[in-house]
C-alpha cells in the first residue's frame, strides 16, 4: 500500500483486486464476498480554547462473508498475511456452518457496471496535523478576540478507498475523502451558545473562518434568553436542522414496510401511497451518489444510480432491497443515501427578513422516534434559538422540546433558501414553515 501526503487512497484498484482474489481463492464456500477498506484518517480536537488531542492512523481491513447454502457468516480482520488469511477464512467458514439458514439470503451478484463518482480530493488528503492545528488555532483565536467565549471543536478527516469483490466475478472500487468539522462556542456566563459546522469531500470548498465567526456571534447573541411559552409557531429552520428532519423522512421510505402496512406510506385498504402528494408541491428530494462523491454501489455491490424520492411533493419511489424487489417483481434500488433537496436562489437571511413573526432554530438535538407510522419525532432545540419580528432577529429565547413529523413540517412549507452542503453526503436548504410544534420549555443552553 502506498500512503503519503497528497496520495492517501490506500489500496489502488489493482491492489484491492489482487488482495480480494487471494482471499477468495482460499475459501471453499459456495459463495464468498470480500469488502476492503483502506487509507488514512486524522483528527484534531480542542476545548476550553486549547487543543486537547490529535491523532492519525492508516489501515487496511478486510471483511469476509461466506455462505454455504443459506447459512452465512462474516469476519473482519486487519491481519492480511497468508497465515492470518487462512486462519480467518477457516474461522468464518466454521461459523457459517453453525448459523441458522437465512430464508431471505440473496445470491451474490455477478459482474456489474458502475457510474463514475469523483469523491477524492487532495485538498482534504493533505490536512495533516499542522494544517489541522492551524484551523483549530484560528477558531480559538476568534473566541479570544471576541472576549468571554470558550470554544470546542472537532475536525475529522479521512482519505482512502473501499472495494467489494466476490467469487461470482463482481468487483467494485471507489476512492474518496471526507472532512467533517464543527465548532461550539459558549459564553462565560453560561447563558449563550452557538454552533457551526459542515461536511465536505473537498476541503478547498469550505470556509472554516466563517464557521468560527458564526459560532461565536451566535453565542454572543443568544445570551440571557427571554421566556417564550411553548406552542405552535412559524419557524425558520437552518440547514443543519432541516437535514435532521429530511434524512429521517428519506430513511422511512422502505417499500417492504409500506407494502406490509407498517409505514406512513401505506395506503388505507392495502397498497402504498406511490404517486400521491405527501408534502408541499415545491419539495424535491433525491439521491445523487455521483454528484456528492459517494460510492456508486451498496455493500454487496449493487449499482446505485440517482433516484428521485419526492418530486413536486409527490412520492415517486420507495426503497427496495434485493430480496423484497424480487418478491414484488421490482428493481432493487439501494437505500436513500447521498441526499439532495432542491431549494431556491434565496439566502437564509432572506427567509428571516420575510418573516413577520416566528422562531429561528439553529439546531435540533437528541432526536428520538415517537411514532414510525407518522414519522413523528421528539427532540430539543439548542445552540441559538431566537424570536423573529418584522423581518429581524429581535432577541434570544429559551430552548424547547418539540414534537413533529417531517411530513407535517414539509406540508407547512412557505419558502426555502439555496441548498447548503451540511454533510459529505447531504445537501439541503434552510426552510420557513407556517408552524412547528414546541411542546415544553427546555432549560438546556
Amino acid at each position: 500500500m502506498s500512503v503519503g501526503t497528497g496520495d492517501r487512497r490506500g489500496l489502488s484498484a489493482d491492489e484491492a483486486r489482487e488482495l480480494s482474489t487471494r482471499i477468495l481463492r482460499s475459501t471453499s464456500a459456495d459463495e464468498a464476498r470480500v469488502s476492503l477498506t483502506s487509507g488514512w484518517r486524522g483528527n484534531t480536537r480542542y476545548a476550553v480554547n486549547r487543543i486537547t488531542t490529535a491523532g492519525e492512523f492508516e489501515r487496511v481491513q478486510a471483511s469476509i462473508t461466506v455462505r454455504f447454502g443459506k447459512r452465512q457468516a462474516t469476519i473482519t480482520t486487519n491481519r492480511l498475511d497468508a497465515d492470518a488469511i487462512t486462519e480467518a477464512v477457516a474461522s468464518v467458514q466454521a461459523q457459517a456452518r453453525l448459523t441458522p439458514e437465512d430464508p431471505e439470503a440473496m445470491p451474490e451478484l455477478g459482474p456489474q457496471r458502475y457510474a463514475d463518482s469523483a469523491g477524492y480530493h487532495d485538498s482534504t488528503a493533505n490536512l495533516g496535523p499542522e494544517a489541522r492545528s492551524e484551523i483549530a488555532a484560528d477558531g480559538i483565536q476568534t473566541a479570544i478576540e471576541a472576549g468571554g467565549i470558550d470554544v470546542a471543536g472537532f475536525l475529522d478527516v479521512s482519505a482512502g478507498s473501499g472495494s467489494v469483490a466476490n467469487n461470482a466475478g463482481l468487483f467494485a472500487y471507489h476512492a474518496s475523502t471526507s472532512a467533517t468539522y464543527s465548532i461550539t462556542a459558549r459564553t462565560a456566563d453560561g447563558t449563550g451558545s452557538g454552533w457551526s459546522g459542515f461536511g465536505e469531500r473537498d476541503w478547498a470548498a469550505t470556509d472554516s473562518g466563517s464557521a468560527h465567526a458564526q459560532a461565536v456571534e451566535t453565542a454572543l447573541r443568544s445570551r440571557e434568553p427571554r421566556t417564550l411559552e411553548p406552542g405552535s409557531y412559524p419557524v425558520v429552520m437552518a440547514p443543519e436542522a432541516v437535514s435532521d428532519l429530511v434524512s429521517r423522512l428519506a430513511f422511512s421510505m422502505d417499500a417492504r414496510r409500506a407494502d406490509e402496512g407498517r409505514s406512513a406510506f401505506s395506503a388505507e385498504g392495502g397498497g402504498t401511497k406511490l404517486g400521491e402528494r405527501i408534502v408541499d408541491e415545491r419539495v424535491r428530494l433525491w439521491s445523487d451518489p455521483q454528484g456528492l462523491g459517494s460510492a456508486p454501489y451498496t455493500g454487496d455491490g449493487l449499482p446505485i444510480e440517482p433516484m428521485m424520492w419526492v418530486d413536486d411533493g409527490i412520492l415517486s419511489n420507495l426503497s427496495y432491497s434485493r430480496f423484497w424487489a424480487k418478491k414484488q417483481g421490482k428493481q432493487p434500488t439501494g437505500g436513500p443515501g447521498s441526499l439532495r433537496m432542491a431549494g431556491t436562489e434565496k439566502s437564509l437571511e432572506d427567509l428571516i427578513s420575510e418573516t413577520q413573526r416566528g422562531v429561528f432554530v439553529t439546531r435540533l438535538w437528541y432526536i428520538r422516534s415517537t411514532d414510525p407510522r407518522t414519522i413523528s419525532y421528539t427532540g430539543l432545540t439548542r445552540d441559538g434559538t431566537f424570536w423573529i419580528e418584522d423581518g429581524q432577529i429581535q432577541y434570544p429565547v429559551n430552548n424547547f422540546r418539540w414534537n413533529d413529523s417531517p411530513l407535517f413540517v414539509l406540508s407547512a412549507l412557505e419558502d426555502m433558501s439555496r441548498p447548503f452542503r451540511v454533510r459529505t453526503s447531504r445537501e439541503v436548504p434552510a426552510i420557513r414553515v407556517g408552524e412547528f410544534n414546541f411542546t415544553s420549555v427546555s432549560e438546556a443552553v
